[in-house]
């Protein structure tokens, strides 16, 4: 099966890993790293420099494709897009 995600096209058998993240400021110059959105939600509040959300995907151990959005909406909009693509 073929999934579309901004006009970039996936063969679901070579994704390996497809996962949201919240984009956070590590505190170290400009570095940035992910987190789950459960630890954002629950346990950070306030705590952390929010950068963006993304959508991440890996394609085997080499390939990985990053989706990052200003808002967490713009995020679950793409999240429900794969799922429909998905479902069919």
């Amino acid at each position: 099966m073929i999934i579309t995600i901004q006009d970039k096209q996936f063969e679901t058998r070579k994704i390996t890993q497809l996962y949201p993240a919240v984009v956070v400021k590590t505190g170290y110059k400009d570095e940035t790293t992910q987190v789950s959105l459960e630890w954002i939600d629950v346990e950070a509040k306030g705590k952390v420099e929010i950068v963006g959300y993304g959508v991440f995907m890996y394609l085997g151990e080499d390939e990985k494709h990053s989706f990052v959005f200003e808002s967490r909406t713009e995020m679950d909009e793409l999240i429900g897009d794969i799922a429909s693509q998905l479902q069919k």
